[in-house]
């Protein structure tokens, strides 16, 4: 005798089981069908303190004009969306008050949405006024990098403007009994918290927070088990793009990590990730397409196989 009880759906509900892939998304003026190819995210930092070396305030006169031209190059090498940030989310870093991070943000938003008018702006952010004004000046996306904060702020915002928003898992002390487990629990009362807060359940897209909160041992085994993410039903990003744990396990600074940055975008793809956060646009576009090739199998390659 079955001893589990089973009950029919309320009319009108869904299953509440993932759909895999998720339905397509318009960020800005360009659709991402999930499940096709592997998106590429550029990373444009407007720090004088990045980890990676890259803040665009550190020695260069004309930061705007840098960004610009770097937003060129990125897009020139197949970033398909860049995540626009003014304030550094490394481990130790200065706060940035947010009249400062308004000033570095915006008018290099506005400029590079003037010089690229078809690609997809996000903006790197824990604040809600600067979300506001980023979209204002050309933004598409909010990147919240404390996504799994109780706070409503940024996707109140979000649902306000209507723009997708990234909710990125972090904490902050690195203390876990099971490190996915409890990952996968954050980010789904995160969810909870932001489609209360009036955000479409479509336009959220979940990132497991690589090197936030997180020992190195913790960041392996998020990459290990990065599948298991699959089962909260949102497109997922990755990025691990020159961390601190590829230099651990390496023993390489910053801006010798790309080919260890490679092997966790191809080890993330095979693990279902929708897209990659990278500095190293050219290079890692040509790692996911390879992983795409096995994984997804390009329809131009499925079409070879036919009889």
């Amino acid at each position: 005798m079955d001893a589990t009880p089973s009950v029919p759906l309320a009319e009108g509900f869904p299953a509440g089981l993932p759909v895999v892939p998720p339905a397509p998304l318009a960020i800005g003026r360009r659709w991402f069908p999930w499940g096709d190819r592997t998106f590429l995210m550029g990373i444009i930092n407007v720090t004088p303190d990045s980890f990676s070396g890259d803040g665009l305030l550190a020695g260069h006169p004309d930061p705007v004009a840098a960004a610009v031209e770097q937003a060129r190059a990125m897009a020139g090498e197949g970033a398909d969306l860049l995540d626009i940030g003014g304030e550094s989310s490394r481990p130790g870093h200065t706060a940035v008050p947010e009249g400062e991070e308004l000033d570095r943000v915006i008018p290099v938003i506005a400029a590079i949405r003037e010089a690229l008018p078809e690609i997809p702006l996000s903006v790197d952010t824990i604040k809600p006024r600067v979300a506001e004004a980023a979209v204002d000046a050309g933004a598409d996306l909010i990147n919240d990098v404390w996504g799994v904060a109780q706070r409503t702020e940024l996707a109140e915002v979000a649902a306000t403007l209507g723009v997708p928003i990234i909710l990125m898992h972090n904490r902050a002390e690195a203390r876990y009994r099971s490190v996915v487990a409890e990952v996968i629990a954050d980010l789904a009362r995160a969810l909870d918290i932001a489609t209360k807060a009036g955000v479409a359940w479509e336009r959220i897209i979940v990132d497991p927070g690589i090197g936030f909160g997180k020992t190195a041992a913790h960041n392996l085994r998020m990459l290990a088990e990065l599948g298991a993410l699959r089962t909260l039903g949102r497109p997922l990003l990755f990025g691990m793009s020159r961390k601190s744990t590829i230099g651990r396990v390496l023993d390489l600074p910053a801006d010798q990590r790309v080919e260890g940055t490679l092997a966790t975008t191809a080890l993330a793809i095979a693990q279902g990730a929708d897209i990659v956060r990278v500095h190293d646009v050219e290079q890692n576009r040509r790692a996911a397409r390879m992983a795409d090739a096995v994984v997804r199998a390009p329809r131009d390659l499925r079409e070879e196989e036919r009889p």
